[in-house]
This record gives C-alpha cells, structure tokens and sequence, in this order.
C-alpha cells in the first residue's frame, strides 16, 4: 500500500512538473506565439508604390520608426481622406503595399503603419508598444494635413486591436475593421483550450469592449473560412458595433486569402468613407 501510495504521489508529481513546464514555456514563449515580425527592411516606399515617400514616427516613448505614405493616384479624384492601414501580426509593409495601390487609385492618401520591431524597426512588440506606434501615425497624418475626422482607421486582424484602442483615444470618421476577434484571450482560448491563457497572456486586445463603446460608424469586414480569428468571432463584434454601417462577408475566404487584401476590401473603405466623411 505504502508503495502505490509512494507511486502515485511521484505520478502526480511528475504531471504537475509537466503542467507547469508548459504553463511556464507559453508564459515566456509568448510573444514569439503572438507577433511574427518579418524584421528586414522592405527599402523605400518610392521603389514600391507610385509617389510613395518614407516618413519618420517618433512615439511618446522616444523610438523613430520608418513607414510608408502614398499620396492619391495621379488619376483619381482626391477624396482629402487618408486610411491609417495597422497590419495584422505577420510580415511587414511591403506586404501591404498591393492594399495600399488599390486605395489610392480609389482617391485615398494611405499611411502603411510599420510597428516596432517590424520592417527594420527599432524596438520589441508589446500592445502597450504598439499602441505608442498607432498615436505617432495618427500625428503624422495630422501634420500631414489629415485632422481625425478625415481619416479612416484600418485595422487587419491583429490591427483591429491597435485602431480599435486608438480610436477610444483620437475617434477617426469611420473604422474598418477586417477579421476582428473579441479579444486577444478569447482567441488564444480557442486555439489553445489546454491552457490558461486568460491567466497567462499579457496582452489582451479587448476589441469588443472598445467596439461595444464607440459611436465611431464601422465596417466589419470577414471571411466565412477563417481558421485564423473564429468567423463567430469576428460577427459578435459587428453585433456589437452602436454604429454599424456594413458587415461584409466574403463567402469561401480564408484569413489570409488574397480577396482579403483585394478589391473588395478597398472598395468597402469607400463606402464606409461615402458614409462618414462629410465635405
């Protein structure tokens, strides 16, 4: 008896060690889980994009960051409206800059926002980060001539919990909001339900407390095929939203299917624009 006691006590033992390994390994791994940077520098925006110039972002918190600003198409009508682009948690501007064209030929200025530690980036990724980042793009549109009530914040996955924030603090004309998730937790919950990840997560990305507390008009823009951000996820916000002016979903579209950064999603952003932007 004494044995089997002595066996099950060290059986335990060792499952509890196991359990706070693991527990212990996404507590410390978290980060390299959450934000996949692509951190090589994409090179200046005018050998990409048409008219694009590279700007300087000083954050509050003393880094100087690199993005891109694309005027409107030489051909377009210029709307005088800018679209703020805060990209999801892979890869770096350059990624965006086939988004990026699509708006300009569509009359819009567009600034692709480069967090820290993405694209050659000085700095490491946090939300409290990339909030910083996120408020020194805003004042760069506005030195630039775009006050917040001509600009349109776009939020892609990730993104959608930066402008989502940014907006309870500046509230643009219009948000757009494309593959939304409730909130950070909830999202790690569901695609690691053996974990405690509400315990465990530093950054949280509420984006529904904020959605459910804007009267900022939005778009919410999904696909039906996300394996990404739940698509229940992402309908739960624009349910949320006070002033919902389109929920947009892309029948067959995954995550990160190309219709997604297509031009169905810019023309969405023109529709939200004709809708919020007076003048």
């Amino acid at each position: 008896m004494r044995r089997a006691v002595r066996a099950a006590a060290l059986t335990a033992g060792v499952v509890a060690g196991l359990a706070g390994l693991v527990v212990g390994g996404a507590w410390l791994g978290q980060d390299s889980l959450v934000y996949h940077p692509d951190r090589s520098s994409p090179g200046p925006a005018a050998s990409v994009l048409d008219g694009g110039v590279d700007v300087t972002l000083a954050t509050s918190d003393g880094l100087e960051l690199t993005a891109w600003f694309v005027p409107p198409a030489r051909e377009a009508r210029d709307r005088e409206v800018a679209v703020l682009v805060a990209p999801g948690n892979a890869g770096n501007r350059l990624g965006r800059a086939g988004l990026a064209e699509l708006l300009t030929e569509r009359g819009f200025a567009v600034l692709l926002l480069e967090y820290r530690g993405y694209g050659g980036n000085p700095g490491r990724p946090t939300e409290a980060g990339l909030a910083l980042d996120a408020q020194a793009a805003q004042r760069a549109l506005a030195e630039r001539g775009f006050p917040a009530g001509r600009i349109i914040y776009f939020g892609e996955s990730l993104g959608t919990g930066v402008v989502a924030a940014l907006q309870a603090e500046v509230p643009p004309a219009g948000l757009l909001l494309r593959s939304p998730f409730t909130s950070f937790a909830d999202l790690g919950a569901h695609h690691y339900p053996f974990l405690p990840v509400r315990a465990l997560l530093r950054d949280k990305y509420p984006v529904l407390d904020h959605v459910s507390a804007t009267q900022v008009p939005i778009t919410v823009v999904q696909g039906d095929r996300d394996d990404v951000v739940p698509p229940d996820q992402s309908a739960a916000v624009a349910r949320a939203a006070p002033r919902l002016v389109e929920h947009v979903v892309l029948p067959g579209a995954g995550h990160n299917d190309a219709v997604m950064f297509g031009p169905r999603i810019a023309d969405a952003v023109v529709r939200l624009a004709d809708h919020a932007v007076s003048g």
